[in-house]
């Protein structure tokens, strides 16, 4: 196709999950309650976290920087999502589409990247107990966060750049309830081989890779636990497992057979239930995951409330 015949749009037409009005309306006030739920666990973690000295640990210092996340990357595209629930017309301008994009990458990966480091940090503690407080020092939990961030961020911008310039010749609705890298890429009216290699190269960096690093963690966790031979000891370790566990069965499953096959025959709908999940469901879990099933956090919570009613007496 010759160049002057490619234009790029100044605005995208989402499609959304639905056209019933009734249908939006529940959506509406399901994925706000949900929202809320989120913005109300992952706040009340890091809070926590800040107020209780006893939580000033490698794994809180992971966990806080997982909320700040959760936080950020669902309010990324989901009060936009729910403004269109209201809406006939779902348009969001390029710029737009472009900044949600970003930051939806940015943060997903971080995320992926910050339970590698907090499978890391099981395996020190369940395998060098020992040695746990010298190799997770403030400035070793400090880098592994920064560099969680950082790859996340160049990732993004990667992406993003490569994703954005793809021309769409008078294509500008989207199957989609937000602006994602394989809904925009199914628009494209130009060879879109390279975006393909960047979307696996991307899914490698940030997925494949971390994903292994999990498993071969905890591969050596397992190991670990089973040397032990009190059933007591064995409860423990693999409680102080358990919840990030949880997490990363979640996180990683549903991304890994979506992205590293950009061009399998996943449908349109699929991939609208990936992002729902990893906007919606997944940031509103984690905190019930992390502390329900953990006693510190029950116990920060106590100490937390019961000196918030000693100072008002």
């Amino acid at each position: 196709m010759r160049r002057d015949n490619l234009t790029w749009e100044s605005e995208f037409v989402l499609l959304g999950l639905s056209s019933d009005r009734r249908t939006q309306v529940g959506f509406f006030v399901l994925f706000g309650a949900a929202y809320l739920l989120t913005l109300l666990g992952n706040g009340l973690i890091i809070l926590l976290i800040g107020l209780d000295a006893r939580l000033h640990l490698p794994m809180y210092f992971f966990l806080c920087n997982l909320s700040v996340v959760d936080i950020c990357y669902t309010s990324s595209g989901v009060p936009q999502m729910l403004v269109h629930f209201l809406l006939e017309k779902k348009t969001i301008s390029f710029i737009r589409c472009g900044a949600q994009l970003f930051f939806s990458l940015a943060l997903g990966g971080t995320e992926f990247l910050l339970l590698a480091a907090m499978a890391y940090d099981r395996y020190v503690a369940v395998c060098d107990p020992l040695r746990y407080v010298a190799v997770m020092s403030p400035r070793c939990c400090v880098g592994l966060a920064a560099v969680s961030w950082l790859i996340g961020l160049v990732n993004s911008v990667v992406e993003t750049v490569v994703t954005m310039r793809l021309p769409t010749c008078g294509h500008h609705v989207l199957n989609h309830v937000a602006c994602e890298t394989l809904a925009l890429v199914r628009l494209a009216c130009v060879d879109i081989t390279l975006n393909q290699v960047f979307i696996v190269a991307s899914s490698v960096v940030v997925l494949l890779l971390p994903c292994c690093l999990v498993s071969l963690s905890y591969a050596y966790i397992v190991a670990a636990i089973l040397r032990i031979h009190s059933t007591g000891g064995r409860r423990k370790a693999f409680g102080t497992c358990a919840s990030h566990l949880t997490v990363v069965s979640m996180s990683y499953g549903m991304a890994l057979v979506t992205y590293m096959q950009p061009r399998s025959t996943a449908s349109a709908q699929q991939d609208k239930v990936v992002v729902l999940f990893y906007a919606v469901v997944t940031p509103m879990l984690n905190p019930l995951i992390y502390s329900l099933r953990n006693q510190e956090m029950k116990a920060a919570l106590s100490r937390v409330l019961m000196r918030s009613s000693e100072s008002k007496l």
